[in-house]
């Protein structure tokens, strides 16, 4: 059984630029609040400036980079898919249409069944 150890290496640094980062989400949504009486300019302006600075120090952890580089490796990976053509999507469509309609046919042939049998032939109560 093989095991595998994940490290994570976290500085001060890197723990200071996260926190700098929450902050900075925090004081753009109060700029936002506090500033309603200059104008939605001022509070979208305040909002975005603060959001944007936060993504930058975010960025700038190692945390940050390894995001991006999830992402990165995310997007190359679906670049790699083998996407179905539009005739196979339709045909397989098809197919799972058919067969919910075939199996919704078994469930209702096999609850008319079951009935019959347990209320008409057991217990003799007639509709």
């Amino acid at each position: 059984m093989a095991s595998s150890q994940v490290e994570t290496v976290s500085t001060n640094a890197d723990k200071a630029k996260l926190g700098l980062a929450v902050v900075m989400v925090l004081a753009s949504l109060a700029g936002f609040y506090l500033l309603s009486k200059q104008g939605q300019l001022a509070q979208w302006g305040a909002l975005i400036a603060g959001l944007v600075a936060a993504v930058v120090i975010f960025m700038s952890s190692e945390l940050g980079r390894q995001f991006l580089a999830f992402g990165r490796d995310s997007v190359r990976e679906v670049k790699k898919v083998v996407w179905p053509t539009r005739k196979e999507t339709i045909q397989m469509t098809a197919y799972v249409f058919g067969f919910v309609v075939v199996m919704a046919l078994f469930l209702w042939v096999t609850d008319k069944t079951l009935e019959w049998v347990f209320y008409d032939l057991i217990l003799g109560w007639k509709k």
